[in-house]
Formats: structure tokens, C-alpha cells, sequence
């Protein structure tokens, strides 16, 4: 039975230095920074489909392009961390996405912008497969969980606030400009980290030997290596549950980033600009969930006895939780409750979130980096489907958004019965290998 690791004390007597903070900090902007570049688009979305003369479907095949090429670079992109370390990993893919966040303000045609989205997506899916693999090398384990619940909370938050921020800038610039603007933000990101870290906290002078006893071995991870157990993470049972409990999980995320202002909009006639403050709920509640578990976590471990029966329960009472609140909000006719209960939905989906990434570093070890991407590579996969499939259901049901609301609730009970049976602290490797 897995039990909570004790923090190592410092046997010098040296206060330990606290750089390892710094790389949390880090992490929390670039995760609001993704979500900043990501919901600028859906919340664009009625000013770009005037201007271009876009329908749903073809928006939501502008959508599926970005999910498609996030999937698809998902597992080079933790490779390559993995293998030549994150910090020049992330100063390209984040230079990268965001030249092409800017280049979204430019397009002129359904081709034009769904390529760009494309390579949008293919530079953003190195983004938290790299932030794993960095916690994984700078944290000592009992650190871990809780600063993933931060950095998701820090992710929702960026996307829950951009609707209000873009429908605030869209009053003195245009949707291009404003994806211009954003890109910019992301630029300086890559150039400051790149400065300041280090791959292995070894070789930082910010770091003293104090706070690498604290790290208990945790830098040995940073060790390049080319060669992935590929055989042991395909024949997982544990990995597979893995993959399809995040997709289950990204299914529905993805409908708030991606057609809740429309949804809004054309289910309680309500102005765009109370679109776009509605739409905060779900992903600030959903902040607040991941942080809320981020820091119960080893509460309840210590009153459970184990981490693997904790995460196993926190994450499946939160895909319960989700689906039941769900079904309760299509019976909601007043908006403003209604996105509270969405938000409370999305509040329970993100509890399971520090679960599931800690269950990565935990089960990946040194190849966290690849099985972090492969793991959201399936949640982006869901991502690319589920506009898609939400915008068909319409057409078939005479824009009927309930439907696509059941089907959400439905996708989350396999999450469920995913957590009941997955192992998600027993490494691919065992230590030394």
C-alpha cells in the first residue's frame, strides 16, 4: 500500500534555498497563458463568423484543427523533453505559438485560418507535457500534486477571464489586433524562462545544497535519455486507463472553451457581452477545484493511508459529481443558475486533475515527459472531436443544445468506472532501471 513520502530534512543545517518556487511560478503564467491564447478564439468566434461568413461547422472545423495537431505533437513534445530537456524544449514551442497566435489576426480564409490553428495546436502540445517533466525534476514528490492543483487552477483562471478581457479589448481594437497583442505576451514568457532555467537544478547557482536534499534524488530525473519502454507504457492497463479517463475529462472542458459562448447566446438569449461574463463561472469554479484538491490531497491521504486508494477516490467522486450536475443543469431555465451549476460540474471535473497528472510523474518516472503527452494527447483528441460532434447533433436536432449537455453527463460515468480500476502510483520502471 502506497503511503504519503515524508519531506526530507536537510541534514547540513543549511536553510534550503526556495528556486524550486520560482519554477512553480513559471509554470502558473505560461498555464494562464495557454488558456489566454486558446479562449481568445471561441470568444472571437461570433466576430470572426461575420466577418468571414464562417458557419458552426466550418468553425468547428477551425476547432478540431487546433485538437488534432495538439494530439498529434502531444508525444513528440514530451519526448523531446525528455530527451534534450524542457528548457529549450519550451523556448521554441512557446516562440512558435505564439508567432502563431499573432498570425491568427492576419488570416482571410477558412484554409488560412485552419492551418494557422493547426500549427497553433502542433506548438502548443509541448506545453504541459514539459511543465511535468520540469515538477518532476524540481519537486520533491510531496510538492508535486499540490503544485499541479496551482498550475491548473492558474490554467481555468486564465481561460475563465479572457472572454471578459478580450470583450473588454475588442472595444478599443480589433479581433486581429487582440490576437497580436496576446501572441507578444507569450514571446517574453519563452525569453525570461530560457534566462533564468536550468534542466537539472544541479547546475543552478540559485539552487544551494540544502534545497537538493530536499529534491531527495528528484534532479536524477533531468538525465537525458533517447530510449522510452514503449512496450511497458502500450501493454499498461494503467496507462490505457490513463488515456481514457482524460479523454472523458477533455471532452467536456473543451465544449467550455469552445462553444459555450454560442451556447450562451442561443439557448438564453442573452446579450454577448453577459455571454462573456456567464462563460467565467465553469472555468474559474474549475480553477478552484483543481486547487482545492491540489492542497486536500495529502490531507486525505494522511487520513486514508494511501495514495493509491486517495487518488482513486478523489477522482471518481469527481466524475461523478460532473455527470450528475450536468443532468441537473439542463433542467435550469434561469442563466445565471445555470452556470453556476456548470461551474460547480466543472469544479468536480478539475478535482480529478492533480489525480491524474501526479499519477503521470508517478507511474512515468524519468519518461513523465512522454507519458504526460500521450495522456493529453487523448484528452485532445476528445477536444478535436467534441466541437465537431456538438455542432452535428445541432444540425441534426434542430439546435437542440441539450443533447449535446447528455451526452457530456454520459462521457463522464466511463471516467468513473476508469478511476475504480486504475493503479495510478506503480511506475513503469522500477527505480534504477
Amino acid at each position: 500500500m502506497a503511503t504519503t513520502p515524508k519531506p526530507a530534512t536537510p541534514q547540513s543545517g543549511l536553510r534550503p534555498t526556495r528556486a524550486r518556487h520560482l519554477v512553480i511560478l513559471f509554470a502558473i503564467t505560461l498555464a494562464i497563458i495557454t488558456y489566454i491564447d486558446r479562449a481568445c478564439l471561441s470568444q472571437a468566434t461570433p466576430y470572426v463568423r461575420r466577418e468571414l461568413g464562417f458557419s458552426k461547422i466550418q468553425m468547428g472545423y477551425i476547432f478540431l484543427a487546433f485538437n488534432l495537431a495538439y494530439a498529434l505533437f502531444e508525444i513528440p513534445g514530451g519526448w523531446l523533453g525528455d530527451k534534450i530537456g524542457p528548457r529549450r524544449v519550451l523556448l521554441r514551442v512557446v516562440s512558435f505559438w505564439s508567432v502563431c497566435t499573432a498570425a491568427m489576426g492576419w488570416m482571410w480564409s477558412l484554409a488560412s485560418m485552419t492551418v494557422t490553428n493547426f500549427l497553433f495546436g502542433a506548438g502548443e502540445a509541448g506545453a504541459f507535457p514539459n511543465l511535468t517533466k520540469v515538477f518532476t525534476t524540481w519537486l520533491p514528490q510531496h510538492e508535486r500534486v499540490r503544485a499541479q492543483g496551482l498550475m491548473w487552477m492558474s490554467a481555468r483562471w486564465g481561460g475563465a477571464f479572457t472572454p471578459m478581457l478580450v470583450v473588454w479589448m475588442l472595444h478599443f481594437v480589433t479581433w486581429r489586433q487582440a490576437f497580436q497583442i496576446f501572441g507578444v505576451v507569450g514571446v517574453v514568457w519563452a525569453v525570461l524562462f530560457y534566462i533564468w532555467f536550468r534542466d537539472n537544478p544541479r547546475e543552478h547557482p540559485r539552487v544551494n545544497s540544502a534545497e537538493l536534499e530536499l529534491l531527495n534524488g528528484a534532479d536524477r530525473m533531468a538525465t537525458s535519455h533517447g530510449s522510452v519502454p514503449w512496450k511497458k507504457l502500450i501493454s499498461s492497463r494503467s496507462v490505457w486507463l490513463l488515456w481514457v479517463q482524460y479523454f472523458c475529462l477533455s471532452y467536456t472542458f473543451w465544449f467550455y472553451i469552445q462553444w459555450l459562448p454560442t451556447y450562451l447566446v442561443e439557448t438564453f438569449k442573452v446579450s454577448e457581452g453577459y455571454a462573456a461574463r456567464l462563460a467565467v463561472f465553469p472555468l474559474f469554479f474549475g480553477g478552484i477545484g483543481a486547487a482545492t484538491a491540489g492542497l486536500l490531497f495529502a490531507r486525505v491521504v494522511r487520513l486514508i493511508g494511501s495514495v493509491k486508494t486517495s487518488r482513486r477516490l478523489m477522482a471518481s467522486l469527481g466524475c461523478l459529481g460532473a455527470a450528475v450536475l450536468l443532468f441537473v443543469h439542463t433542467g435550469v431555465k434561469d442563466p445565471l443558475w445555470a452556470m453556476i451549476i456548470m461551474g460547480l460540474a466543472s469544479f468536480c471535473n478539475d478535482i480529478v486533475l492533480p489525480s491524474a497528472w501526479g499519477a503521470c510523474m508517478d507511474i512515468g518516472g524519468r519518461c513523465a515527459g512522454t507519458l504526460s503527452g500521450s495522456m493529453n494527447m487523448m484528452g485532445n483528441l476528445a477536444g478535436g472531436a467534441a466541437p465537431v460532434v456538438a455542432a452535428y447533433i445541432l444540425r441534426a436536432t434542430g439546435n437542440n443544445w441539450i443533447i449535446p449537455i447528455y451526452v457530456m453527463a454520459a462521457i463522464y460515468l466511463i471516467g468513473v468506472l476508469c478511476w475504480i480500476l486504475i493503479d495510478p502510483v506503480t511506475p513503469l520502471e522500477p527505480a534504477g532501471e
